[in-house]
């Protein structure tokens, strides 16, 4: 499953834990989870894949975060 991530909101976001979470879902490595993470935090949108089996617990480490997201499928 794709899904853009729009927008961090929270008020202090923790860059360490956003990093290690995109690393966890999309099944990246952490080099480019911290270089997404980066891209996020500076207001850009980026697109991920995230494993049919992790959905769930995907939204749910997202909406923890505080990160906007959209599915596009």
């Amino acid at each position: 499953m794709k899904l853009n991530l729009l927008s961090c909101d929270a008020q202090r976001p923790n860059k360490r834990a956003i990093a290690k979470c995109l690393a966890e879902i999309a099944n990246m490595d952490a080099s480019l989870s911290n270089e997404l993470t980066d891209i996020l935090l500076e207001g850009d949108v980026i697109d991920i894949e995230v494993d049919g089996k992790n959905t769930s617990s995907a939204f749910r480490a997202l909406r923890k975060l505080e990160i906007d997201y959209e599915i596009v499928e």
